[in-house]
């Protein structure tokens, strides 16, 4: 996974971060946003 951030462009820890705080909550239909080619930071 850290890889696959670097490779897109993003850093690692707070790709990371984020996905580890979203993962519990997140629907299994909507999984795939959170790949890092998908992945948008959560706007506060």
């Amino acid at each position: 996974l850290i890889q696959s951030a670097k490779l897109n462009g993003l850093d690692p820890y707070a790709y990371l971060s984020d996905v580890l705080k979203r993962l519990p909550t997140h629907k299994v239909t909507q999984i795939e946003e959170l790949l890092p080619h998908c992945w948008k930071p959560k706007s506060n």
